[in-house]
């Protein structure tokens, strides 16, 4: 992980265990799951308690960072209050919480040691789900590298109950269809069918 990255965690990391529990995901989570990947921000959710996002912002900017818009709008529509580190210069998007979803991904984090602070990381399989949903080319892709290292059959059972869920609430049809094909490009996944369809072919 990029030392400038790892300064904004440790700081990061301050204010965010005053206000509730929290994870980190996106790039950084990736990475942090042995995957090489060069990102300049950092993504983590929090849910706030007490729910007083400006008290929060304020005790953000006390800890080292600055808001990069100045419309609490944006903020209420999209559950996002972006930042940036003063120190490093790097940006920050802090995702607000709802229940549901993002209550399971909270149950399910994981600490881990990252470069000397103790942080909470999203399940891996939750990972996957999140990079399924944003849905760009590096996502895919990212997704694609975290099945190859860590992917598990009781992963693949979670991950298709989830997105099945997901696609129903969202009226899509593809997340599903899309996962199967990140697991049917991995390495290890074409030897696994391929093994399968030769156990089929001569009757074992």
């Amino acid at each position: 992980m990029q030392p400038a990255a790892l300064d904004l965690i440790k700081a990061l990391s301050v204010v965010l265990d005053r206000w509730g529990r929290w994870y980190l995901f996106g790039a950084q989570a990736v990475v942090a799951y042995g995957v090489p990947r060069f990102s300049a921000d950092v993504d983590v959710t929090v849910k706030l308690d007490p729910d007083d996002p400006e008290r929060f912002v304020s005790d953000m900017e006390a800890g080292g960072f600055k808001l990069r818009v100045d419309d609490p709008e944006f903020v209420r529509r999209t559950r996002v209050i972006p930042f940036v580190h003063i120190v490093t210069g790097m940006p920050l998007d802090v995702v607000l919480a709802g229940s549901g979803l993002e209550d399971e991904f909270l149950d399910r984090a994981t600490t881990k040691d990252i470069g000397g602070t103790t942080v909470p990381l999203i399940d891996v399989a939750d990972l996957l789900i999140a990079k399924i949903l944003a849905g760009r080319p590096k996502d895919t892709e990212d997704a694609r590298n975290l099945w190859r290292l860590h992917g598990a059959e009781s992963h693949r059972r979670r991950i298709r109950r989830l997105l099945r869920l997901l696609e129903e609430a969202l009226g899509q049809s593809d997340l599903v269809s899309g996962f199967e094909t990140i697991i049917g490009r991995t390495p290890g996944a074409q030897a696994r069918l391929g093994r399968r369809d030769n156990n089929a072919a001569s009757g074992s």
